[in-house]
């Protein structure tokens, strides 16, 4: 997809934008301190993420002063300049009125932009907002001076090594930790992390929230280990009419985690609606996973010795089921099965599986397999190695063609094989019917019968 950047000139800086999507309305979206528009489109949930916002609007996207790929200017990064850099962005791309999506750190500035400029804000949407950086007598919300100081040193400290994400993002794994790194060392230095960090503390905009009178929506994560839930819920109430959505997970970034709820509140508060289709019988995909050799290699290693591989291989698993939108539905022995909306989920999430594992020393092998299921039954695995449910009596199957033949790449621009096979431990059957991936994953789409 053809995302071009252009700049926007506030003064004689230089702002990096993007437009992306052509839906009925505008919908100005500052990510904060994490963003480049270069790079960020290589992580397929980020990706995702974007996509989905940009399916019911005209993205636009921009990197803040200092971040990514804009100029920094000859003063400090501070609120004021950061909204007149919004206001630039929409210039630029002739959004005459836009809702305003900020996002954590990039909240504020947001705020100052829609008390200022009502009549280019259509609404206005705020994801892990803070107000008041500092804890007070007034505002019990924030964190402490010495707080502060520990969690801004401990953020420029580790830049570029991906280590900040045990509060970022608790749910990622190592692969995502080392392209994180890298996006960490492109974002900023780490002198321009340092200036940012003491913007940030000195952040207080409680004044302007009675003064925001455009429609407002809230969303905050229970368990954010940056900025507390009852932060963006006083937020939520200082603002007249607002709107507070309390969103279960733990990860601060918004496309990690069920970023799919949060792009659903966000394109029902702005249209009114979320896409819903409701059928009687629906698409299933099912991923299973086994641990290659896994009796002989339990026996050589120990009782101990096992059972502690066998919780990390497990914990790795579920941060890819977590980033590639799995549903956990079973644990068997030393192995996974899990529930997607599609093949293609399925298949990437297989592949990071296999990789991010085989860091472990183990190989492990997975199984896909599509099909119809009622959407009002519970069940999704089969009996015996036939996971799944499939049609009803005379119904076809959603996955073949006209005749009963099954297609090609059904699985989302991911090659798949003509036929699967229905037993996970038959291994010469993977061989001979399976895909086999360059990063050494077999892949098999069973059909149903």
């Amino acid at each position: 997809m053809d995302r071009p950047i252009r700049y926007a000139l506030n003064g004689d800086v230089h702002i990096a934008c993007q437009v992306v999507g052509e839906g009925p309305l505008d919908l100005v979206y500052s990510m904060g301190i994490w963003s480049n528009l270069e790079i960020m489109w290589e992580w397929p949930a980020w990706a995702h993420y974007l996509e989905r916002l940009a399916s019911f609007s005209r993205l636009i996207l921009f990197d803040m002063r200092g971040i990514g790929l804009s100029d920094r200017g000859s003063e400090p990064p501070i609120l004021e300049l950061q909204a007149g850099d919004l206001r630039a962005v929409m210039d630029a791309v002739g959004s005459e009125r836009a809702a305003v999506f900020g996002g954590a750190r990039a909240s504020a500035a947001a705020m100052l932009f829609a008390a200022s400029y009502p009549e280019r804000t259509q609404s206005l949407v705020l994801y892990a907002p803070v107000a008041k950086s500092a804890r007070s007598e007034d505002w019990p919300y924030g964190k402490t001076e010495e707080e502060q100081r520990a969690f801004f040193s401990r953020l420029v400290a580790e830049m570029g090594t991906g280590d900040n994400l045990e509060l970022q993002g608790p749910s990622y794994d190592q692969r995502f930790k080392a392209w994180w790194a890298r996006l960490e060392r492109l974002v900023a230095t780490p002198g321009a992390y340092r200036e940012l960090a003491g913007v940030f503390q000195a952040i207080d905009v409680r004044q302007v929230l009675p003064l925001i009178s455009v429609p407002t929506l809230v969303l905050h994560r229970t368990e954010d280990r940056i900025v507390p839930v009852d932060q963006g819920r006083a937020v939520a109430e200082r603002i007249e009419g607002a709107r507070f959505v309390e969103l279960p997970g733990i990860d601060h970034i918004p496309f990690l985690g069920d970023w799919e709820s949060l792009a659903g509140e966000i394109q029902e508060f702005l249209t009114g609606a979320r896409p819903a289709v409701e059928r009687d019988r629906v698409l299933t995909t099912v991923l299973f996973t086994d641990i290659v050799g896994s009796t002989a290699r339990a026996a050589a290693m120990g009782d101990r010795a096992w059972r502690e591989l066998l919780a990390e291989q497990r914990r790795v698993v579920r941060r890819q089921l977590a980033a590639f939108g799995g549903v956990e539905r079973d644990t068997a022995g030393d192995g996974f099965m899990a529930s997607f909306d599609g093949p293609a989920r399925a298949i990437r999430c297989a592949l990071a599986s296999v990789s991010t594992v085989r860091e472990l020393g183990v190989e492990i092998r997975a199984g896909i397999h599509s099909g119809a299921r009622g959407r009002r039954s519970r069940r999704v695995g089969g009996g015996g190695e036939q996971h799944g449910e499939g049609p009803g009596r005379g119904e076809r199957d959603p996955l073949r063609g006209p005749g009963g033949s099954s297609p090609q790449g059904c699985a989302g621009g991911v090659a798949t094989p003509a036929r699967g096979v229905r037993s996970l431990t038959d291994v010469a059957a993977w061989s001979e019917r399976g895909l086999r991936d360059p990063g050494g994953i077999r892949v098999a789409l069973p059909m149903w019968s």
